[in-house]
């Protein structure tokens, strides 16, 4: 059996050789031609499949190593009988992580505690609830929207997007839906900063298209909102630079690439794809997990915030402006280099860990002292224990 994956789904050749001969190609250069041969297909979400890359093809499975799958036709692969798996949840906790570095890091920049700050929650799915539970460990208060869900559950505690216009943050979190009532495109448009509070500070981890460009950079160019944090981007590779130029935060679609989500989500198609053709599984996600670089912390809070003591935390395991410098450097590239930076930056990611595979180690004094902070870094997934 023939396995063609992107390049970019780590360990993908050592786990589904078990299943048969892989060969790897960069997600941007799949067409036709290279996957005519294969029988599994597996891809991230910047190869678009479909008729025009399938047909003729003898690929019988298609598995996206992502929790989105907005670049598959879903409908092209039931009609033609081909098996298909994403990998929902995998890296939620990844895209929730890189959203409490965010505020942290904007908390610093404009000295403001996050304490008691609202933060309108646009889709409650696995990121959302993910970000809503961390955001609540850090005192904010989270206001949700997710029409779905509220049809759904008819739960009360899903709002009508108007009551999240009044929020200090607001950040989203949907699947790009093109048409129909729970259409996302362009969600974010001039009428939804209009009626933004003023000094309101946005964030987008989901998808590019989710937001218009043009109506973002004018509601920052009329101090619509106080600050923008940006990881998707319109047209990616090919983003807006003048846009990064104004994000107070800007990223190369990497908030899910944390190492441990891309092995999950590589797992859980290699297990999709066993099944699907009668095979038993010979690899598990401990097989490909590195032992963590900071495995442990040692704080000494002394007389700073909570707030300080957890940004401190926060910044030994993952550096935020270090992933912004990066893609910032494209703002001095010539036109032509900086596509292919975009890519580049995604595909040569440095191994960046999840807060749980850190323990943190206070002073007694402090544990015993400090409630909250403890509350804290557990709430946002680190492992806190007091010294021997």
């Amino acid at each position: 059996m023939k396995i063609v994956a992107d390049t970019n789904i780590p360990f993908v050749e050592e786990c589904f050789s078990s299943a048969g001969r892989v060969t790897v190609i960069p997600g941007r250069q799949m067409s036709a031609k290279t996957v005519a041969d294969a029988d599994v297909l597996l891809v991230r979400s910047v190869t678009k499949v479909s008729e025009r890359l399938l047909a003729g093809s003898k690929v019988k499975f298609v598995g996206t190593a992502t929790i989105g799958f907005e670049h598959i036709d879903i409908d092209y692969l039931k009609k033609n009988g081909i098996g298909f798996a994403s990998a929902p949840g995998s890296n939620a906790n990844s895209v929730a992580e890189y959203v409490v570095a965010a505020l942290l890091e904007i908390g610093r920049k404009y000295g403001f505690d996050l304490d008691g700050k609202s933060i309108g929650i646009v889709g409650v799915g696995n990121v959302g609830s993910k970000v809503e539970a961390k955001c609540r460990a850090l005192g904010m208060v989270p206001v949700l929207n997710d029409p779905p869900l509220h049809r759904q559950t008819q739960d009360g505690k899903y709002r009508p997007l108007e009551e999240l216009f009044g929020c200090d943050f607001v950040t989203l979190h949907t699947p790009l839906i093109f048409e129909g009532q729970d259409k996302t495109y362009h969600l974010a448009d001039e009428s939804f900063f209009d009626s933004l509070k003023n000094d309101a500070i946005f964030i987008n981890t989901s998808r590019g298209g989710v937001v218009n460009t043009g109506d973002l950079k004018k509601a920052i160019k009329n101090r619509k909102i106080k600050a923008a944090v940006l990881d998707v981007w319109e047209n990616e590779p090919d983003i807006d630079t003048e846009l990064l130029d104004m994000a107070d935060i800007g990223t190369p679609h990497i908030a899910g690439y944390s190492y441990d989500g891309k092995v999950a989500g590589m797992i859980m198609i290699y297990k999709a794809a066993c099944e699907h053709f009668d095979l038993i599984p010979r690899h598990d996600v401990n097989a490909f997990l590195p032992e963590p670089a900071v495995p442990q912390i040692k704080l000494q809070p002394g007389g700073h915030s909570e707030q300080e003591v957890v940004r401190d935390a926060v910044k030994e395991v993952y550096k935020i402006i270090e992933d912004d410098g990066k893609l910032r450097s494209v703002l001095s590239m010539p036109l032509g280099r900086r596509c292919a930076t975009f890519d580049r930056l995604r595909n040569e990611y440095s191994t960046r860990r999840e807060f749980q595979n850190t323990n943190i180690v206070l002073a007694a004094e402090d544990a015993e002292s400090r409630g909250r902070l403890l509350q804290a870094l557990r709430g946002i997934g680190f492992k806190v224990k007091k010294p021997e």
